[in-house]
């Protein structure tokens, strides 16, 4: 017998997703200071989301005319900034319960995966749509998290438009706010 040593087979989006809330939750739950949650959590965020990718597309039409030595200003500031919002954020909950329900492959180069936060008696139950891509299907990664119907990228891009449009443009303003 042969042992095999091909590459892994293809993650599935939908186990993708719930192996990382899964992963989560356990830090979330576990008894130790915010301060190490959080940098748990980002370490799982490093690797599970298209962290370029979301800052790019948060950057909008802006990114067109910026030079690459400002791109890479830019990602590292984005990245940071992502990185830190995201797993303070998260750190709040104590033990959430996310379930995975349904995915509906949009093409080849995404999928929309389907899960609910289970409601507790302090909180609602809160439906999120995870957007990931696909393209490497050996490592999906997630490109949006939509809220109740309200996509995080888009709400970011808006953010950042706003801060560049009241700044003629200025990439600088952005990289203050940053």
């Amino acid at each position: 017998y042969f042992l095999n040593l091909s590459p892994a087979y293809p993650i599935a989006p939908d186990v993708f997703v719930q192996s990382t809330v899964n992963r989560a939750s356990q830090i979330l739950s576990k008894n130790i200071s915010k301060e190490e949650k959080i940098n748990k959590l980002r370490s799982i965020a490093s690797e599970t989301v298209d962290i370029r990718g979301v800052g790019f597309y948060s950057l909008g039409s802006a990114r067109k005319v910026l030079d690459d030595k400002q791109k890479e200003q830019f990602f590292e500031l984005f990245e940071n900034y992502f990185l830190k919002s995201f797993s303070s954020r998260l750190a709040e909950y104590t033990n959430p319960k996310i379930e995975v329900y349904g995915k509906k492959i949009l093409n080849e180069n995404y999928t929309i995966v389907n899960s609910l936060l289970v409601s507790t008696p302090e909180r609602p139950e809160i439906k999120i749509d995870w957007r990931i891509y696909t393209k490497n299907p050996d490592n999906p990664l997630i490109r949006d998290l939509i809220i109740e119907g309200l996509s995080l990228a888009r709400t970011q891009k808006e953010e950042f438009s706003s801060i560049l449009n009241s700044n003629d443009g200025n990439i600088n303003a952005l990289f203050r706010v940053l």
